[in-house]
């Protein structure tokens, strides 16, 4: 039997958490520490509808997640993204101490990120990442984690909640791309695949050119490659489809243009090369449920 868990659904999580906070339903932090009523999750089968991070301080934790076995002990640190699907096989409960946090698709969508950071971290979605930790890395992120919380259960102010666990979650996000990033620096001797190439390749010319193209013909021709073979490479290298990668170039940058480049919704149309306004909006619309204006008045 499988359990559903939404993004953030706090009735969820919160009766297995020591600290527990949550804003709306953007996210859900929780600190779990033993607990007996936890226990429960060792027969269910869940998924998490958002993106979730599980830092583990101190015990051990096993699960499966997609089918993988992940081994958790102090200092790891395990990153799912949307939608993964995972269950709890053991857990040293007499030692456990982690931190659980999980995010709403949107939340992360609406987050101001910069648009080369998919580049940074060329992960397959379909994978849980699995970090070792070393200490000074785990102090930081459980500074995060911490800032996070007190934040969303001090803050009396809800107008700049949102904002300010907005900033955090960015920071937290971007600190995690550097421990990664700085394990493939260390990685960077060995062979690597003309088929990585291609993806590697495809996700630099889609940041410098997603402004202007949106068309995967336009890539593949960059890459002197099909259509074709361009799609089955990033959907079998990466779990989603170019169109989709190039899709959420676009709307990241559109957002962004929205929200913080004080321009009108006519001109952010052309500066992302839509033919008008109405192109736009429909495009916008279809891939984020919400028409540019109502995006950029929210």
């Amino acid at each position: 039997m499988q359990q559903q868990i939404p993004a953030a659904e706090p009735s969820a999580i919160k009766k297995y958490s020591a600290q527990f906070s949550s804003f709306g339903t953007d996210y859900i932090f929780s600190r779990v520490t033993k607990t007996e009523q936890f226990s429960e999750f060792n027969t269910h089968t869940m998924r998490l509808k958002g993106m979730s991070m599980i830092l583990c301080l101190s015990g051990s934790i096993d699960l499966n997640v997609n089918l993988e076995s992940c081994h958790m002990s102090p200092g790891m640190l395990l990153v799912m993204s949307p939608d993964c699907v995972f269950n709890v096989n053991r857990v040293d409960w007499d030692n456990l101490d982690a931190y659980v946090f999980v995010t709403s698709p949107e939340f992360i969508r609406d987050i101001n990120f910069e648009v080369s950071i998919m580049t940074s971290m060329n992960l397959n979605p379909n994978q849980p990442l699995l970090l070792n930790l070393g200490s000074e890395e785990v102090r930081l992120m459980s500074r995060y984690f911490d800032l996070i919380y007190f934040n969303t259960v001090d803050n009396t102010d809800a107008r700049y909640v949102r904002s300010i666990s907005r900033s955090l979650i960015a920071a937290a996000v971007y600190q995690l791309m550097q421990f990664v990033s700085r394990r493939a620096d260390s990685e960077n001797s060995r062979p690597v695949s003309r088929r990585a190439n291609y993806v590697k390749e495809f996700m630099q010319l889609v940041f410098q050119h997603h402004r202007q193209e949106r068309g995967v013909a336009f890539y593949a021709s960059k890459l002197f490659i099909s259509s074709k073979y361009l799609s089955l490479i990033i959907k079998e290298s990466t779990g989603r489809s170019a169109a989709e990668w190039i899709d959420d170039y676009v709307i990241l940058e559109a957002k962004n243009l929205l929200r913080f480049s004080g321009k009108n919704v006519q001109q952010i149309a052309y500066e992302l090369n839509f033919s008008n306004q109405s192109s736009f909006g429909k495009y916008f619309k279809h891939l984020t449920g919400m028409s540019p204006t109502k995006f950029q008045r929210s």
